[in-house]
């Protein structure tokens, strides 16, 4: 009976010894674990500066180097852990790590398509620039001020006082129109002038208003051109540059110089014309109304 009870307990006694056994064997391991942990931790720590101050020298996105310090904080604090389950013989361990981090990074990449392809959007724009904070564009038929942007969305306030949100991804894959690049922006005026008008005439007092206008820039580059010959009048063209944005602003120049050209067509009888229409009341064409008047007017008199 008692041989029956020590045989258990000496296997117990032996396990207990092989795992203490194990455990001072482990000590050195487990010391080099924990230095090579407080290694990690201090490379973890001037890693994400030093990216930080790299990152600085390309872009001011300040979500985006904030996002640079924490993927790069934790990318080597990962690999430190990787590296001490090695040393402490955990070599399953770590391949099962890594094995269910790429399920779960394949999980999350279908489940999040769009929020992933706006994140990796918002990183491309911002090393590519195409607008800054302040920047007038136009995108999908949306024009507006840029106010903000993040990894996932720009911000911008249209004209009319709205906020609008448009996603990184469409910002990358549509054109974007920057009215503020280039700090010059071009007016189109479309008028049109009698058939009776002199055309060298038209042209010169047209071009005259515009040269007057204050915040005219490379008048040089003023064009004046006539269009075609339309159902009323003889159609052209005046196109002229501003700075952009600045003051006058773009509507408000558009503006003055729509008055401006009236003006001077006031003050020179040049006429626009209204819309003119011509009706014809006979059965086969070719009769006006004052004909079809005198010709019923003739047949009564004959009926007398």
């Amino acid at each position: 009976m008692e041989l029956e009870i020590e045989k258990p307990l000496n296997v117990v006694f032996e396990k207990v010894e092989s795992w203490i056994d194990g455990f001072i064997a482990m000590i050195p391991n487990m010391i080099v674990a924990v230095l090579t942990f407080i290694i990690f931790l201090l490379l973890a720590k001037y890693g994400s500066k030093i990216a930080i101050k790299i990152f600085s020298k390309t872009s001011n996105n300040t979500a985006l180097k904030n996002l640079l310090s924490t993927v790069v904080h934790w990318s080597i604090l990962g690999l430190g852990v990787f590296i001490i389950l090695g040393i402490l013989g955990l070599e399953k361990a770590v391949t099962s790590l890594l094995a269910g981090v790429g399920v779960v990074g394949l999980a999350l990449g279908f489940a999040f398509q769009d929020i992933a392809a706006n994140f990796v959007s918002g990183i491309i724009l911002a090393f590519r620039k195409p607008y800054r904070i302040g920047d007038v564009i136009e995108i999908n038929d949306v024009m507006g001020k840029v106010l903000r942007t993040n990894l996932r969305v720009t911000v911008m306030e249209t004209f009319q006082g709205q906020e609008v949100f448009i996603p990184n991804k469409e910002l990358l894959q549509g054109n974007i129109v920057n009215y503020s690049s280039l700090t010059h922006r071009q007016i189109i005026i479309a008028c049109g002038i009698s058939y009776a008008e002199d055309l060298e005439e038209v042209e010169n007092v047209v071009r005259k208003a515009i040269l007057k206008l204050e915040g005219l820039i490379r008048k040089d580059d003023l064009i004046f051109d006539y269009e075609e010959f339309g159902g009323s009048s003889i159609n052209f063209y005046v196109r002229f540059w501003i700075e952009y944005p600045g003051e006058p602003g773009y509507l408000g120049m558009k503006s003055k110089a729509i008055k401006a050209i009236k003006k001077s067509f006031d003050q020179n009888n040049i006429t626009i014309p209204f819309p003119i229409r011509t009706l014809d009341f006979g059965i086969k064409g070719g009769k006006t109304l004052s004909e079809m008047e005198i010709h019923q007017a003739a047949e009564d008199a004959g009926q007398n």
